[in-house]
């Protein structure tokens, strides 16, 4: 059974919950042998990683649908650029292929339920509390953000 959920807040969001998990992740393989020597992909990986959930907490922070939603466009554009650089860091030997894939995966995870998020947005119901200076929606599950180990 589905149950609704109150989303008060951007850290109430399954997606960016996974995007932090995604970062925390990235950032554990990047500082790990020779791919903590190459600081120009390892940068780039790290900054890729950090949008995506940057981008997420942006926007939601805008109180504006269509600010919402070009931030999480974004965000996605910055998942497709970290599968890139994912792939390329395996293709060179600084990820074993086996974790690339799985965080290849995460990444297309994270980008479907940013596309799932945008197409939702026009259908939200915002409504600004003056006093908490805050939106109130409802979206999603109860379901923990987990990836499949």
């Amino acid at each position: 059974m589905e149950t609704k959920r109150k989303i008060q807040r951007f850290e109430d969001l399954i997606v960016w919950l996974k995007a932090m998990c995604l970062a925390e992740e990235l950032y554990r393989v990047t500082n790990q042998g020779e791919f903590a020597k190459d600081w120009g992909l390892k940068n780039q990986i790290q900054r890729a990683v950090v949008s995506i959930p940057s981008n997420i907490a942006e926007g939601y922070g805008r109180f504006s649908n269509k600010d919402f939603k070009h931030f999480l466009a974004i965000a996605n554009g910055s998942a497709n650029e970290l599968r890139t650089q994912v792939q390329l860091a395996a293709n060179i030997g600084y990820i074993d292929r086996e974790i690339a894939a799985q965080l290849v995966e995460k990444c297309v995870e994270v980008s479907k339920m940013l596309k799932g998020l945008r197409a939702k947005i026009s259908a939200w119901f915002l409504v600004l509390v003056p006093s908490l200076g805050t939106r109130h929606q409802v979206l999603g599950t109860a379901s923990q953000p987990q990836f499949p180990a």
